[in-house]
């Protein structure tokens, strides 16, 4: 009987190295994710009389304004400096995420 491709008794060295490499990055990602959660990102607007902080979780956590920018008979430029502070400092948390996780990989393009 011939025999088929394979390997015997268990897997080669070189897939062994991969296993525990992907173990290791599995548990760095996982640290530095907790990280990134942990974190704050803060952004302002309008020459910063609007400032937002949020965690990395995603969550606004406070908005700041200063007196000169609440105006009641200019509503909609508040929302504008709202929405762009708050927008700023959502990409401030994509961004470190993004950084963090390129240098574990080493650039490759993961689904997280």
């Amino acid at each position: 009987m011939a025999k088929r491709g394979g390997f015997q008794g268990g897997m080669p060295g070189n897939m062994n190295n991969l296993m525990k490499q992907a173990q290791r990055m599995q548990r760095q990602m996982e640290e530095k994710q907790g990280e990134l959660e942990n974190a704050t990102y803060e952004a302002s607007s309008g020459g910063g009389v609007v400032n937002v902080t949020v965690s990395g979780k995603r969550e606004i956590l406070s908005i700041k304004m200063k007196e000169e920018v609440v105006d009641p008979d200019d509503i909609e430029m508040l929302e504008d400096l709202l929405v762009t502070a708050i927008n700023e400092a959502m990409r401030k948390v994509d961004a470190a995420s993004e950084a963090a996780m390129s240098g574990i990989t080493g650039g490759l393009n993961l689904p997280f």
